[in-house]
């Protein structure tokens, strides 16, 4: 297995894990909404604020902090190319979501989300290309 793969896919599941793993349970989760609010309001950045969360949005948030924090496990234990490659789908995936919500006017605190997404799926997605067409030359 490349070595590079190996290392920005262990890079990238570490990554998702400590930022995940607030979103993990509903508690936490309020706390993470909470100092996005704060930030928004403190920067004044454009958008709509993030909304404080009721029970229901807090456990659907849970739920996917929860897989997340679970896919970045499996990541880190297996980091082969495939799931790697995958891994690099769903964060452009997820961008897509980000560019989204930034157009229909939610907060740019998304911002900073979006730019680390999009820098993960670069490099990922760059060591996945470069593992696949090593094995093409061989």
């Amino acid at each position: 297995m490349g070595s590079g793969v190996v290392r920005w896919g262990r890079a990238g599941a570490g990554y998702d894990l400590v930022v995940t793993a607030l979103f993990a349970t509903p508690w936490t989760a309020g706390l993470v909404f909470d100092a996005m609010r704060a930030v928004h309001e403190g920067l004044g950045v454009g958008g709509a604020p993030p909304p404080s969360m009721n029970g229901t949005a807090l456990l659907m948030t849970s739920l996917f902090g929860v897989v997340v924090v679970m896919w970045s496990i499996a990541r880190w234990v297996r980091p082969e190319p495939v799931l790697i490659g995958m891994d690099t789908a769903g964060r452009l995936v997820f961008s897509a979501w980000f560019t989204w919500a930034l157009a229909e006017g939610e907060s740019r605190v998304l911002v900073a989300f979006l730019v680390l997404e999009l820098a993960w799926a670069l490099v990922q997605g760059w060591a996945v290309v470069g593992q696949y067409r090593g094995r093409a030359h061989r």
